[in-house]
C-alpha cells in the first residue's frame, strides 16, 4: 500500500506539474501575441537594380569600369501607439571589387513621449543646412565615393549609429545629435577612383589606396552636433554647433599615416523667400583644435566657409539653383611659411555651383544638371542625368561624371582620368 500511494502521490505531483506547464505555455503564448498585436502590420519595400559605368579615358590606376553592381535594397517598417520602427539594408554584388557586400542604411526606433520632445535611436542617416549639395554646418557623413562613380544620389548620405533628440517651442527649437563612434566620410581613397597623394607627389589608385588611421574607441571618439532653429515670419534661422573631428583625413602622422584631428564647428544660417524664389546665406568657423595657430604643417588649418544660394522655378516644372561658396584658409601666412611642398593652398577658394532640373511628358522623363566650377581652382566638375519612369515600378537611368582641370592636385581636376558615363535599371516594389 505504501508503494501504491507512492506512485499516488507523485503521480498527482506529475499532473499538477504538467498542467501548470501548460498554464504557463497558454499564458506565454498569449502575452507573446498581445505584445505582437501592438504591432502595425509592416510595410515592406525595396528594389532591385542593375548599375553598370565606364571611364571615357584610361586611368592607369584604376579598372576601366567606374561601377559594376546588381544591387537589392530592403525597407521594413512597421509602429505601435508608443513608436516607430524601421530597417532598410543594401545587398550587392560589386563588380569592381569582385564581392559580395552589405551595408545596413537604416535601422532606428523613434518615439514622441510628448508633443514637445522627439528622440531617435540607431543607425540613420542625418542632414541639416542649407546648400544643395554644398555642406558647410552638415557635419554627417557623405559617401563621395559613391557619388563619384554613379550611384543613385541617394547614397550620398552615409549612415551613422547616433542618438537625435528634437526639443519643440513655440520660442525655440532644438536639435541635439550624440555619435558614440566617429564617423568618418567614406572618401577617397583609390579603391574605386584614383586620387592625388600629396606625401607622394603624384596621382595614385587602388594599388596604393590611401593609409590613414581613424578614431575607433567607443565613447571617448564620440560626436556632438547641436542645431538651435526658429521661424521669424517667413524665414527660418538657425546656429549650429559641432564637436569631434575632420570628416576627412585632415592631417599626417609621423608615421605617415593620414590622420582625422579634433575639430569644432560653429556657424550659422538664414532661409527664405527673396526675389520670386528662396534664398539662402549660411557661414561656418571651422576650429581646427590640434593647430590654433596654424603652424603646424602636419594639420589643417583652421578656415571659415561661406555660402548663398538662390532657388526659383523659371518655368512650369523647370526649377534652378545656384550657389556661390568660399573657403577662406586662416592663419595663411603661418601655413606657407611652414608649407614644403610645391602646390601650396590658395588661401580662398571659390566655387560657384548651378543645379538645373527639367520634368517632361507628365512629369515621367527628368533631365538634370548638377554643375560645380572653381575659378580659383581652375577645375570643375559636371553631373548630367537622364531618368525615364517607364512604369510606376521601373526606371532607366543614364548619366555621366566629368571632371575638368589644368592640375593634378586641385578638388576635381585630380579626377579628370575618372570622369565617367554611367546606366541604371531599376524594378522597385
Amino acid at each position: 500500500m505504501g508503494a501504491a500511494f507512492s506512485a499516488g502521490v507523485w503521480r498527482g505531483a506529475l499532473s499538477r506539474l504538467a498542467l501548470a506547464a501548460l498554464v504557463l505555455a497558454v499564458a506565454g503564448e498569449s502575452a507573446a501575441a498581445s505584445f505582437w498585436d501592438q504591432f502595425s502590420t509592416p510595410e515592406v519595400h525595396g528594389f532591385l537594380e542593375v548599375r553598370a559605368g565606364c571611364r571615357t579615358q584610361p586611368d592607369p590606376y584604376e579598372k576601366e569600369a567606374s561601377i559594376l553592381e546588381t544591387r537589392l535594397q530592403g525597407e521594413v517598417s512597421t509602429q505601435t501607439d508608443w513608436a516607430q520602427f524601421k530597417y532598410k539594408g543594401d545587398v550587392w554584388y560589386d563588380g569592381i571589387l569582385e564581392q559580395v557586400r552589405y551595408d545596413t542604411r537604416e535601422a532606428w526606433m523613434f518615439l514622441r513621449p510628448s508633443g514637445s520632445l522627439d528622440i531617435k535611436i540607431g543607425r540613420q542617416a542625418l542632414t541639416w543646412g542649407t546648400g544643395d549639395l554644398v555642406f558647410l554646418n552638415d557635419l554627417f557623413p557623405k559617401d563621395w565615393q559613391s557619388f563619384f562613380i554613379g550611384r543613385d544620389a541617394e547614397y550620398l548620405k552615409a549612415p551613422s549609429e547616433s542618438v537625435k533628440v528634437s526639443l519643440f517651442s513655440d520660442v525655440l527649437n532644438a536639435d541635439f545629435v550624440f555619435t558614440p563612434l566617429f564617423a568618418s566620410d567614406r572618401f577617397i581613397t583609390g579603391q574605386y577612383v584614383s586620387y592625388w597623394n600629396g606625401a607622394l607627389g603624384h596621382l595614385a589608385g587602388n594599388e596604393s589606396e590611401l593609409d590613414y588611421e581613424k578614431p575607433d574607441q567607443w565613447f571617448t571618439d564620440a560626436e556632438y552636433a547641436a542645431r538651435l532653429y526658429r521661424s521669424v515670419g517667413a524665414y527660418e534661422l538657425a546656429l549650429y554647433g559641432y564637436f569631434g573631428f575632420w570628416k576627412n583625413p585632415g592631417g599626417i602622422a609621423a608615421s605617415g599615416e593620414y590622420i582625422f584631428p579634433r575639430l569644432r564647428v560653429y556657424g550659422a544660417s538664414a532661409r527664405g523667400p527673396v526675389a520670386g524664389g528662396i534664398g539662402n546665406i549660411e557661414v561656418a568657423y571651422y576650429d581646427s583644435i590640434e593647430d590654433p595657430d596654424g603652424r603646424d604643417p602636419n594639420i589643417n588649418n583652421s578656415e571659415m566657409r561661406y555660402l548663398v544660394g538662390f532657388a526659383r522655378e523659371i518655368s512650369r516644372d523647370f526649377n534652378a539653383s545656384v550657389q556661390y561658396y568660399v573657403e577662406q584658409l586662416l592663419g595663411y601666412h603661418d601655413y606657407r611659411a611652414s608649407f614644403a611642398g610645391d602646390q601650396p593652398r590658395d588661401e580662398v577658394r571659390h566655387v560657384l555651383t548651378m543645379q538645373l532640373i527639367k520634368l517632361l511628358m507628365n512629369q515621367n522623363l527628368e533631365l538634370s544638371l548638377s554643375g560645380y566650377w572653381s575659378p580659383s581652382d581652375s577645375d570643375a566638375y559636371l553631373r548630367p542625368k537622364i531618368l525615364y519612369k517607364w512604369t510606376d515600378n521601373i526606371n532607366q537611368e543614364v548619366g555621366a561624371n566629368i571632371f575638368l582641370g589644368q592640375r593634378d592636385d586641385t578638388m576635381f581636376g585630380q579626377y579628370k582620368a575618372d570622369t565617367n558615363i554611367y546606366m541604371a535599371l531599376r524594378y522597385s516594389f
